[in-house]
């Protein structure tokens, strides 16, 4: 599946403008006069990048850019609603996983392809600082992200207090949580999994229920996040099965 590229300021602020999901948007370092098409694309959700000459006119081959280009979200995203729709019709006690501004495609892509071998219902993302439904996450997905359902919501924590009336546990990953063996993973759960470089945002992990850890034994601190997600699954598939 390609991603859509535009580019060229009348075409990237036509499509913020009219809610298109644009997931990524280029900006030259060096452009002048582009601050109305940053502002838009931050109140978008989009992910904001300064990048080289060099690097946008490898991403449009005619180089007539005017210094700014963007990617468009390959699908369509689905709803909360249809996620728990679909454990609805499996008759399964509803297992979500919620990426918090996972920007890495890669990771994202890795966590959408764990999420579908685990029997996850669907992913969760935020339309803010995360990548979106790229073709770079669907090919790290190894097609995963054609099967699941995944869904980006403007808020990520008024999406958990909703999963919560719902009655589903919400769980955060982070290293000073309670050790993840400890947990009852056996009802409905939705999984936290937060940002590379940052953990879980402040009112994400306030509105958890439990936050879990991952033991470490060996130098490292921390393993990477799309790792952890897939530890936290297969606990929560052990205690399913």
């Amino acid at each position: 599946m390609e991603e859509q590229i535009i580019y060229g300021r009348n075409a990237v602020s036509e499509a913020l403008l009219s809610g298109k999901a644009v997931d990524t948007v280029y900006i030259q370092k060096t452009a002048k006069g582009l601050g109305k098409i940053i502002s838009m694309a931050k109140e978008s959700g989009a992910v904001v990048k300064d990048v080289s000459d060099e690097k946008l006119s490898a991403l449009v081959p005619e180089g007539k850019h005017g210094g700014v280009a963007a990617v468009i979200a390959a699908a369509e995203y689905a709803t909360v609603e249809d996620i728990l729709a679909v454990a609805e019709e499996k008759k399964e006690p509803p297992f979500i996983v919620i990426a918090d501004e996972i920007q890495d495609p890669h990771n994202l892509g890795a966590i959408i392809r764990t999420a579908e071998a685990a029997g996850a219902h669907g992913v969760i993302i935020p339309k803010r600082r995360s990548a979106g439904l790229t073709a770079t996450v669907f090919k790290t997905s190894a097609g995963a992200a054609s099967w699941l359902k995944i869904a980006r919501v403007s808020n990520l924590s008024d999406t958990i207090r909703e999963l919560k009336k719902k009655n589903i546990w919400v769980y955060g990953a982070e290293a000073d949580g309670e050790p993840f063996y400890k947990a009852d993973l056996s009802g409905p759960v939705a999984l936290v999994i937060g940002s590379e470089g940052f953990g879980l945002g402040r009112v994400v992990r306030e509105n958890c229920d439990m936050i879990l850890s991952i033991d470490m034994y060996g130098r490292v601190n921390s393993l990477n996040a799309s790792v952890s997600a897939g530890i936290l699954m297969y606990e929560v598939v052990r205690h399913r099965r």
